[in-house]
């Protein structure tokens, strides 16, 4: 994420996605948070508390405040040592040990993956598009067979990351090589269901207020025969402009959520929202309105909402401003969670 500049399809995408809505009516609703951080957080010495001052490993901590799921990132040659499959296995762990459900987010780069960065690995630029989905499908099989053999459960998987402007720049960048980022996503798709076949594959754009970005890039998709089984969308309100005490910086996401579970007939899935960790209280506010609908006005299309790296420091990474901690302790945001786990 950090940020921010800025379908199974085919032509029986109904028949794929209509299958995943009935899988997940009986599930509860999925209350999770992408904690990849917490590695390299813990390698520097920082230590999270609960709100009364118990020191807890970050996991648990999620665990305690009513989370139900982690999301976790890879990068194929990690430029700081971080985010490696081995790494995201060590995590994995500890979620399943606490009986927490496991969101892989390969973002197919070796660094950062969003709107405004996207690029190739290192290790595969200058290859064809045949080479590079050989390559992709190669390193999205081994991450999870690591994970498989190792007694991992993984339940959504992600193809990309916030691929709204395609993935992997130049070759697979939206308008000019769409073509390209379907073919590439489809690789993704095939080869995460060579391991997990009853995992959910997700393509995740950004700026879920934006109807129109959505149809746009997901029809385009459709049209090009991409696979995928749920839509994957981040939600902030920041980031979007907008004001996130009026109701429609709710109302807007809900509305865009039903329109593309009936147009498209699969599940729709908050992979990322964050508010401004200096202002708690109107954070709780709308991170609590926010999973209510999602709950409860969007008669099941949309099925879980994750935070991204609530325990971020504020002083961390060049003063990240939408975690949810405050002097390592949870603040009033994290709330949102607690009760609506209830």
């Amino acid at each position: 994420m950090l940020k921010k500049t800025v379908v199974a399809a085919l032509m029986t995408i109904s028949l794929n996605c209509l299958s995943q809505i009935s899988k997940t009516q009986a599930e509860p609703f999925w209350l999770g948070a992408d904690i990849s951080w917490t590695p390299e957080l813990e390698s520097r010495g920082i230590v999270n508390y609960t709100t009364d001052g118990q020191e807890m490993e970050n996991t648990a901590l999620m665990k305690h405040l009513g989370l139900n799921a982690i999301r976790l990132r890879v990068w194929v040659n990690s430029v700081n040592g971080f985010n490696t499959p081995q790494q995201v296995l060590e995590m994995a762990k500890r979620a399943k040990d606490l009986g927490m459900e496991i969101m892989i987010d390969f973002h197919y780069s070796d660094n950062w993956a969003d709107p405004g960065h996207n690029n190739i690995p290192k290790e595969w630029e200058g290859l064809s598009v045949i080479e590079v989905k050989g390559k992709l499908a190669d390193h999205t099989r081994s991450t999870l067979r690591l994970l498989k053999d190792n007694g991992i459960d993984v339940k959504w998987v992600q193809v990309g990351n916030e691929t709204t402007n395609g993935m992997m720049w130049p070759i697979a960048r939206i308008p000019d090589s769409t073509e390209t980022y379907a073919e590439l996503s489809n690789a993704g798709y095939d080869a995460v269901k060579e391991i997990y076949p009853d995992a959910q594959v997700i393509i995740h754009l950004d700026d879920g207020y934006n109807m129109f970005l959505y149809n746009y890039v997901f029809n385009a998709l459709q049209r090009l025969g991409a696979k995928w089984d749920a839509i994957g969308m981040s939600v902030y309100p920041q980031w979007s402009n907008r004001d996130q005490s009026k109701p429609e910086a709710v109302d807007d996401v809900i509305a865009n959520i039903n329109s593309l579970a009936e147009h498209f007939k699969c599940p729709v899935i908050i992979v990322e929202t964050g508010v401004n960790v200096n202002h708690p209280e109107e954070g709780y506010e709308f991170l609590s309105r926010l999973i209510k609908a999602a709950m409860n006005e969007t008669n099941g299309n949309c099925t879980g909402v994750f935070y991204w790296e609530p325990e971020a420091p504020h002083s961390y990474n060049g003063g990240y401003d939408l975690g949810a901690f405050e002097n390592f302790r949870p603040t009033k945001i994290m709330d949102a969670f607690t009760e609506n786990s209830k």
